[in-house]
């Protein structure tokens, strides 16, 4: 799994980075902007993100207009819906229904912080990434 996290707050974006690892090549990005440009730079290496997690609130470009600008690169090269990268909000703040339903079309999945690594797999194993250990 190639994942992508997307934070301003290092202890955040450290963290996940470290519950992400252990599955994977791991990239962080500081705002929107950054995010943009890797999400850019893995399609054209033919190395394109499995997995961005991506906060709604930062400085320069903030995560729904990042989440808008991945969608179209994704699209303006050739990748679909099915082959998109899965993208999982993180928020400081619950969204009501109303507010994760106007760009639900762009993401799979929201998580509040401070996040939890079981909550993160958890999800994770939801959208199909990760696949569920079971216990005997």
């Amino acid at each position: 799994m190639k994942s992508l996290i997307v934070e301003d707050d290092f202890a955040a974006r450290r963290f996940m980075q470290i519950y992400l690892a252990a599955h994977g090549e791991c990239s962080v990005a500081i705002n929107g902007v950054e995010a943009v440009n890797a999400v850019k730079l893995a399609i054209e290496e033919n190395k394109p993100y499995d997995l961005i997690c991506l906060d709604i609130m930062m400085p320069i470009m903030d995560g729904i207009e990042a989440l808008t600008k991945i969608r179209e690169v994704e699209k303006e090269n050739g990748i679909e819906t099915l082959d998109a990268a899965k993208v999982i909000i993180t928020t400081a703040k619950d969204l009501s229904s109303s507010t994760f339903g106007d760009f639900r079309a762009g993401c799979e999945s929201y998580l509040v912080k401070p996040i939890r690594k079981k909550e993160l797999h958890n999800e994770l194993e939801k959208m199909g990434i990760l696949k569920p250990k079971y216990q005997i």
